[in-house]
């Protein structure tokens, strides 16, 4: 099996433990901005400490930084704060394994995002599967419960923060294989722990600055909850180091594509952690999408 497979597969994984964590975070103790603070914060000194361990046992030189990479790191660890604070919002609105699926619109729209930003494009029969996955996102954003006509129910707040969300992240995927990129190394681990110890330090000064402004006292609560909030961090060190890993080795629409893997675990986690009800409509929704995954794995 490839590598940028397994990292993918690692990916959505912690990415999925790093959601629960942080959907029990914005529920009971901390803002959309202190939950997606806590991601970053715990898991920076970790993701140093290992890059500067990982170079010193495998005896590497210091990489050549091309001009393009700290413009590529900036633009992506901005669009990831966020859209993970749109998913954290959205799950206030809708069930863990529909708020998970419509963040994962990122996979059709990464395409489109790769293509305009570094000029990747994708097969014809990607492109079918990707249809195949915006038909299943079109069932979950209907809302029976909203009155009024169909149109007036699909267009409603947690649409436009999934939809949103998967943009942000679209934009943070591209931009993160483009800083990759930049890196003068053969090896991938290396390269991508480079680009992320930038992007996760960038991360913790921009977030920090935004709730000592804006949301004074959210610091000093998110470090307070670090039972919790720390291992936010730990699998979202785990998760980005995998997600760097595979953008480094492969086009990031088909790493996205493969990376709905994470609806399964979503699906998993809403059922059987935070026993909410999926209903049928919902049920096909996530089948759609998840078919077009399947679909995707094939054609690559």
């Amino acid at each position: 099996m490839d590598l940028w497979i397994i990292a993918t597969l690692s990916a959505a994984f912690f990415q999925t433990l790093r959601f629960m964590l942080q959907k029990h975070l914005s529920t009971h103790a901390l803002s959309a901005g202190g939950s997606t603070f806590a991601r970053f914060v715990f898991a920076a000194p970790v993701v140093v400490a290992l890059t500067l361990g990982y170079g010193a046992l495998t005896r590497s030189a210091v990489p050549a930084i091309g001009a393009g990479f700290v413009p590529f790191a900036i633009a992506g660890g901005a669009a990831q704060i966020l859209a993970t604070v749109c998913v954290v919002m959205l799950f206030k609105h809708r069930n863990f394994a529909v708020g998970i699926t419509f963040k994962k619109t990122e996979v059709i729209q990464t395409a489109l995002a790769g293509f305009l930003i570094l000029g990747e494009g994708v097969s014809t029969a990607a492109v079918f599967a990707i249809v195949i996955g915006l038909l299943g996102v079109l069932v979950l954003s209907d809302m029976p419960a909203v009155s009024g006509g169909v149109l007036r129910r699909m267009l409603n707040r947690a649409t436009g923060l999934g939809l949103l969300s998967g943009a942000f992240f679209a934009v943070s995927a591209v931009c993160y294989r483009g800083a990759s990129l930049e890196i003068g190394s053969a090896d991938p681990l290396l390269r991508a722990g480079v680009a992320l110890s930038f992007v996760v330090l960038f991360q913790v000064a921009l977030l920090g600055l935004y709730l000592r402004l804006r949301e004074r006292g959210e610091i000093m609560r998110t470090l307070a909850a670090w039972r919790v909030a720390g291992w936010v961090g730990m699998t979202s060190m785990a998760g980005s180091l995998s997600w760097f890993t595979a953008f480094t080795l492969m086009n990031a629409a088909y790493v996205n594509a493969l990376g709905q893997v994470e609806l399964i675990f979503a699906l998993l986690a809403s059922t059987l952690f935070f026993k909410e009800k999926i209903t049928a409509r919902e049920v096909f929704g996530i089948a759609l999408i998840s078919l077009s995954v399947l679909v995707l794995i094939r054609v690559l």
